[in-house]
């Protein structure tokens, strides 16, 4: 950068604000922690709805922390709520984009466009000096060759010599991430060149107690990020296989997991009716897209994520196999589902197994279904299919024939299956997907409970 110009990082160190675009759930926990340096934020958003629910409180979270610290800001004057991108960016020095890539399960298309207005908006009000660090999870190659141009174009400033342009993926785990980015984690950084690297590692150096991992490029910390949920999406893959494995066999596979898992070199997950969330399900696509057009195949991801994809299928099918054997016509079934988060003790229901679950039973006849969550309070695709969704477990579970359970949450660990049976007021079947019931009167010996990975006590569907 030119002489006099004034370093970025010092200048947030010394009153000027930091802008994070977006408010979702990455971006309000990042804002907190810059809060909880001493740093002033601007939380920007397209979505003034939003914004003002996180204004009025009316914001969930799971994790201590984040509320006090977004609270305690609006209260301070250091947290303002901006929808207006271009102006947040004028009165900011540093400017973080948390917008989400969108992806397309059904036709794998990635979409750009929301990224690429928020980028174009910073470019509306970059100014000389300012640091961007993008910290959305993208394809290989996106900071370098669709930030970098757009930012360049619009505001006619030239990266590395007269702005400061870096990545940093979010390396959080929904339910503990303000935790995941203050402590438990380093932060990865890199630059399109040595003066962005070296600002985006002394800005993260603020919050990460453990530091920063820096690495030679903005790509190869792109394709980091992507590594380590492709890498979560391979073994969870590996672990549903060997799960419907052993039930095929009549063995236990949480019997046979704890007792691999003493080897310290390996480390099965436990199954379940899929993989949900924004960022798992989409990472390996991202990475197979742009290693297919440097002529790389990635054999093993592809067919991981065809085994994850399957699940939903595989439990409903258990179902079905399970109605039909005692019996039972689908169309007379009333069906509970018990969790619609995308993993347990989470309000999130994006993409969220429990979704393909419903929609494999549904193209199975099976036309009477409620879902219970503890934590979900609304979830527009269950609106979309006329579901029902609840909060209260007696009232879900009020006439059921068949329970499913999806969700490995807290609140359903321990259940007694004798509980289930009372609530339902009759004897229903159970697919326990996640293995958290305690069948306490023998339902499985019985061939009315059916756990997947579980097999030798329950007849085989």
């Amino acid at each position: 950068m030119g002489a006099g110009i004034a370093d970025p990082v010092s200048a947030v160190v010394n009153g000027e604000w930091v802008a994070v675009y977006g408010m979702g759930y990455v971006g309000r926990v990042l804002a907190a922690a810059f809060l909880r340096r001493g740093l002033r934020v601007i939380g920007v958003d397209v979505d003034e709805g939003k914004l003002n629910d996180i204004r009025l409180g009316r914001v969930r979270f799971l994790e201590a922390g984040v509320e006090e610290a977004i609270a305690e800001g609006l209260r301070s004057g250091n947290l303002k709520l901006m929808s207006d991108a271009v102006e947040a960016s004028r009165q900011s020095r540093v400017k973080v984009v948390t917008v989400p890539i969108l992806f397309n399960l059904s036709d794998k298309v990635i979409r750009l466009d929301a990224f690429v207005d928020a980028l174009t908006s910073i470019a509306g009000g970059l100014g000389s000096g300012d640091l961007v660090v993008i910290e959305s999870s993208v394809p290989p190659g996106t900071t370098e060759h669709v930030a970098k141009p757009v930012l360049e174009a619009v505001s006619g400033l030239k990266a590395e010599d007269e702005f400061l342009l870096a990545y940093s993926p979010e390396r959080i785990y929904v339910g503990r991430a303000l935790r995941d980015l203050e402590e438990n984690y380093p932060k990865v950084v890199a630059g399109v060149g040595p003066k962005s690297l070296d600002a985006v590692a002394r800005l993260y150096s603020l919050i990460s107690r453990k530091g920063v991992v820096r690495l030679s490029s903005t790509t190869a910390a792109e394709f980091e990020k992507l590594a380590e949920g492709v890498y979560r999406d391979v073994v969870i893959a590996l672990s549903n296989e060997l799960a419907l494995a052993a039930q095929a066999l009549g063995i236990n596979y949480y019997e046979v997991r704890e007792a691999a898992n003493t080897q310290p070199h390996c480390h099965l997950l436990l199954p379940g009716p899929g993989v949900g969330g924004p960022c798992i399900p989409s990472y390996p696509y991202f990475l197979m897209g742009e290693a297919r057009k440097a002529g790389a195949s990635m054999e093993l991801t592809r067919v991981a994520r065809l085994i994850n994809e399957s699940m939903p299928s595989v439990v409903a099918g258990l179902a079905h196999k399970l109605v039909v054997r005692h019996g039972l016509r689908p169309r007379d079934v009333r069906v509970t589902i018990l969790g619609d988060a995308f993993r347990g003790d989470i309000d999130d229901p994006r993409l969220s197994p429990t979704h393909d679950v419903i929609s494999n039973l549904l193209s199975k006849g099976f036309r009477s279904i409620t879902v219970h969550d503890p934590l979900v309070a609304k979830d527009d695709y269950l609106s979309e299919l006329g579901v029902d969704l609840t909060n209260d477990l007696r009232r879900a579970l009020e006439g059921s024939s068949l329970v499913i359970v999806c969700v490995r949450h807290t609140a359903y660990v321990g259940l007694k299956v004798s509980s289930v049976v009372e609530a339902s007021g009759r004897e229903p079947l159970i697919v326990d997907a996640v293995n958290v019931l305690r069948d306490d009167i023998g339902y499985g010996a019985k061939g009315r409970l059916l756990t997947l990975g579980v097999g030798g006590l329950e007849k085989r569907p």
